[in-house]
């Protein structure tokens, strides 16, 4: 019979390995969680701080967006990244609202950790947020108003409201009308629904000028020169022919050698290719076309004789410049130069080089019902353009994602209050342990009107309390006026959302923290065996 004071440890993960199990792991991973919340949190709402961000070599991204600040801060720890994954989901799914949906995730992590502290067993947590966030949503549907394209002054609201707080700001009312007026021009209705694609919609940004300067044409504009300077400026009643193949000579596809010994046969050879070449401007010639965007190279030649024929021509153009061209000019696009016919041509008034800053660029303008639009952004500092195209996005996600759910909400910490308000009456009709997790969510959706209390140097309890009595006398949309402290009806006073970016905010946010409550054991894998051969390794430090 074996004594079993003897029996050995069995060790199943290798020596290094490190592991880190219950409680620990559970407050390791909040406590990271937490750590991104807040150092975004000073950037929510109008009166948010920036933060400036020096990569390893050197460059300098000043900025207040919140994906934008965890994707340049290169975040390591597993669990941080997963809530830096909120923040990216709502970035793709809306293109704004990726500061609330962090700063939810954390603050429900923090929640939870005092009922953790409590002996509230975590699954229980988990079910009673699930619980509160399905409730919230419905809560959400009931509350929204309806919204569609024919309300421009409240879609402009929308934008103002979105660019509030960002660079962009001193000129928003100017940025906010181009963001309408290019989104109303991208949307199609069909078949009873309304169609946008936020790709229709491009920005181009160049240094120079004042951020007043910045412009919507109707049409494509493109970061790119005449290949041949003997090429017309501008071409009006442009008919322009969007081209998939080179226009070169196509060398051959394995390794060849051709020996010319006779002068007289390299002078024939050479003539063969500018024949060649100038059969294929010939083509382009006979379709009627004056203006040529080539997605591949153009030959030497075939620029020279495009150029004698009078035809504005630009190469190297990409794929998606190509879509949005013939999106714009109603243009198809050709893979064979045998195909090019005159049915092929798009048209715009006025295709033009223009030079902007130091650089020249192509402006395809007055495009008949263009499906494709530009927005060119102009500021004083490289810095100041790139946060002015990134206020225009959030402002461009925001217009298209009222329009496509086609109802929004009050801001100003509004809706979080009369949400957090109905799910505490609610939390009362529930039974047991589940009620505490639902009233943790009310309490963490204070989050919202907090921050932006305490950005705005207001005191939070304060503000709170002025929210809740105002709410109380059943007033939905009392929010915070965070230059003046007072609250304000925050539909009438224009500050507007659309509902998606709270729906999505509150899902995303109580996924990612159900998923890490329900971590209780955390393995980091030691080295592996390629490991000092140059392999590369991870190491993430708790």
């Amino acid at each position: 019979m074996t004594n079993p004071q003897q029996i050995q440890p069995v060790f199943i993960l290798a020596e290094d390995t490190k592991r880190t199990r219950g409680r620990d792991a559970q407050r390791l991973n909040i406590a990271a969680a937490k750590a991104v919340a807040e150092t975004v949190r000073t950037t929510l709402g109008p009166k948010g701080m920036d933060k400036m961000i020096v990569d390893s070599l050197g460059d300098i991204t000043v900025t207040n967006d919140g994906v934008t600040i965890l994707e340049e801060m290169d975040i390591q720890h597993p669990a941080a990244k997963m809530v830096v994954e909120v923040a990216k989901t709502q970035e793709r799914e809306i293109g704004d609202g990726t500061t609330t949906a962090v700063v939810l995730a954390g603050e429900l992590l923090k929640q939870a950790e005092d009922l953790l502290d409590k002996d509230i067993h975590p699954t229980i947590i988990a079910r009673g947020y699930r619980v509160a966030a399905n409730r919230a949503i419905q809560i959400l549907e009931k509350m929204a108003r309806p919204i569609t394209e024919k309300d421009k002054i409240l879609l402009k609201k929308i934008a103002i409201t979105a660019m509030t707080g960002k660079g962009a700001e001193a000129s928003k009312e100017m940025l906010a009308d181009l963001v309408v007026k290019a989104v109303l021009q991208v949307a199609e209705r069909k078949d009873g629904k309304l169609h946008i694609n936020k790709e229709d919609i491009k920005i181009e940004k160049r240094v120079g000028g004042s951020i007043e300067d910045t412009e919507l044409i109707d049409g494509i504009v493109l970061d790119k020169e005449r290949v041949h300077p003997g090429m017309p400026k501008f071409i009006e009643n442009a008919k322009i022919a969007l081209i998939d193949s080179a226009l070169e000579i196509k060398s051959t596809e394995i390794d060849a050698k051709i020996n010319i010994a006779d002068p007289e046969k390299l002078q024939a050879f050479l003539s063969m290719e500018e024949n060649m070449l100038r059969e294929m401007v010939d083509k382009i010639v006979k379709t009627g076309a004056n203006v040529v965007f080539c997605q591949k190279g153009i030959d030497d030649l075939a620029q020279h004789f495009l150029a004698k024929q009078g035809i504005l021509a630009a190469r190297r153009v990409s794929k998606s410049d190509m879509e949005k061209l013939a999106r714009a000019t109603g243009a198809r696009i050709v893979t064979r130069l045998d195909d090019l016919s005159s049915k092929d041509l798009g048209k715009a008034k006025l295709v033009e080089e223009v030079k902007v800053g130091d650089d020249g660029m192509i402006f395809v303008r007055g495009c008949p019902k263009a499906r494709s639009v530009t927005i060119l952004v102009r500021g004083g500092t490289e810095h100041v353009v790139e946060e002015i195209k990134r206020a225009l996005e959030d402002a461009i996600g925001d217009t298209i994602s009222a329009l496509k759910v086609g109802k929004a909400v009050g801001g100003a910490g509004a809706t979080e209050v009369e949400l957090a308000m109905q799910l505490r009456k609610y939390s009362e009709s529930l039974k047991g342990r589940t009620q505490l997790a639902v009233k943790a969510f009310a309490e963490a959706l204070d989050i919202i009107p907090r921050t932006l209390a305490e950005n705005s140097g207001l005191d939070p309890i304060d503000t709170l309390t002025a929210l809740r009595a105002a709410h109380d006398k059943g007033n939905k949309w009392a929010g915070i006026n965070v230059f003046t402290g007072k609250v304000i009806n925050s539909w009438n006073e224009g500050v507007i959302e659309p509902l998606q970016i709270k729906t999505q905010a509150i899902s995303s946010a109580t996924e990612v923290a159900i998923m890490i409550l329900r971590i209780d054991d955390i393995v980091i894998g030691g080295k592996s065996e390629n490991e000092g051969k140059g392999a590369k390794s991870e190491n993430f430090e708790y």
